[in-house]
């Protein structure tokens, strides 16, 4: 039998790397259009340079640190909500290890296994490591692979930041006469990239997650530029 020459992501650790390149994605994505649409609605109630810099800064600083905030406690309850049923789990084990055994068969079993061969499996697993078989067949769980709070808050700033400078540089370093045509030909393009990028990372078609995305951040430029030329118009 000819044995595999290559290394390859599997099971929960591809799921993983998918999860967090598609986090990344939608984070630079809600950067670019938070902030184009930020810079776009100032842009229609003044041309100054200074004032589009300060405004583009402060919606990216803004943004990236409440995306951090967020995530960080999103994902730290998860955590917490991992060790919670951990601990019940290594409790249950040792109160009643045969009921948990019984209930690791039927898990098994539930999964294809015959009735004899899901119980063999589930007495090797246990007797290997209890704890790891119940973590991963019942709740789901790597115990060695923990929700880290830190590392998604970090992602989240990062990827949001890198999405905001998109826009905020094409707003401020073109020409006055041109900032404008070529900020929303940046966002545009970029919209596509991400559109296509989180449907390909879903393995979804992309074509309508482009559209959805081009659609939805050309709607948040539209909105927020009227806004501000009527503000401007009113004298506000």
């Amino acid at each position: 039998m000819t044995q595999p020459t290559h290394d390859e992501a599997h099971g929960g650790a591809l799921g993983t790397r998918l999860n967090w390149l598609r986090a990344a994605v939608l984070g630079a994505n809600d950067g670019i259009v938070s902030t184009a649409g930020l810079v776009v609605g100032v842009a229609g109630a003044t041309g100054d340079r200074s004032a589009l810099l300060t405004a583009g800064l402060a919606g990216l600083l803004a943004g990236s640190l409440s995306m951090a905030a967020g995530e960080y406690v999103s994902v730290s309850t998860q955590r917490d909500s991992e060790k919670a049923a951990l601990a019940m789990e290594r409790r249950e084990l040792r109160e009643q290890p045969e009921a948990e055994l019984e209930e690791l068969v039927g898990l098994l079993a539930a999964r294809g296994l015959s009735r004899d061969v899901a119980r063999e499996a589930a007495e090797q697993l246990t007797r290997r490591d209890a704890l790891r078989a119940h973590a991963r067949v019942e709740l789901g769980i790597d115990p060695d692979q923990l929700t880290n709070p830190w590392h998604a808050a970090w992602a989240s700033f990062l990827a949001f930041t890198v999405g905001a400078l998109l826009p905020l540089l094409a707003m401020v370093l073109p020409p006055a006469g041109l900032r404008l045509t070529v900020t929303v030909c940046c966002v545009l393009g970029a919209l596509v990239l991400t559109g296509w990028s989180s449907a390909r990372l879903g393995a979804a078609p992309p074509g309508r997650a482009v559209l959805r995305n081009v659609t939805g951040g050309a709607l948040a430029m539209a909105v927020t530029y009227a806004t501000g030329s009527l503000l401007d118009v009113a004298g506000v």
